[in-house]
C-alpha cells in the first residue's frame, strides 16, 4: 500500500502539481496559520469565559486575548464574533447595546457556573468545555 501511495505522490508531482510553486510569502502564511491553530479550543473558550466575567465589547475582548498570546483571531475577527454568538445561543453569555451603539458581552449565571466547573483542577478531568458548548 505504501508503495502505491509513493507512486501516486510522484505522479501528482509530475502532473497536477508541476506548475504549482509556493513563494516564501505563501510558505510563511501557511506556517503562520498552522501556528495560530495550535491553540486548543478548550483553552480558548476558557480564556473567553474568564475575560467575560466583566462586561466587554468584542474589540476589547480581542485585545485582551491578544494580550494573553492568543493570535487565532488576528485578521479573522469574524470567528471571534461567531464564537460569541454561539456562547450567547448556548445561554452562557448575555449581550446588550449601549447608547453609542456598541455591543457588550458578559457572563450570565449559567456561564459563571460552567466557568467555575472548568477552572476546578480537582474536578472531573473528563469535563470537556468544548463538548458542552457544542451541544
Amino acid at each position: 500500500m505504501e508503495d502505491r501511495l509513493k507512486k501516486l505522490r510522484h505522479s501528482m508531482n509530475q502532473t497536477t502539481f508541476k506548475h504549482l510553486n509556493f513563494s516564501d510569502q505563501h510558505r510563511k502564511q501557511v506556517h503562520q496559520k498552522i501556528s495560530q491553530s495550535s491553540e486548543r479550543e478548550e483553552d480558548l473558550l476558557l480564556a473567553v469565559l474568564q475575560l467575560l466575567s466583566s462586561e466587554k465589547t468584542g474589540f476589547e475582548l480581542s485585545q485582551l486575548l491578544r494580550g494573553r498570546g492568543v493570535q487565532r483571531f488576528d485578521g479573522n475577527e469574524g470567528s471571534l464574533y461567531t464564537m460569541l454568538h454561539r456562547l450567547e445561543q448556548k445561554q452562557l453569555i448575555q449581550s446588550g447595546w449601549d447608547q453609542e451603539g456598541a455591543k457588550y458581552y458578559q457572563l450570565n449565571d449559567r456561564g459563571r457556573k460552567i466557568l467555575r466547573k472548568a477552572e476546578k483542577p480537582s474536578a472531573k478531568t473528563s469535563f470537556d468545555l468544548k463538548e458542552l458548548i457544542q451541544e
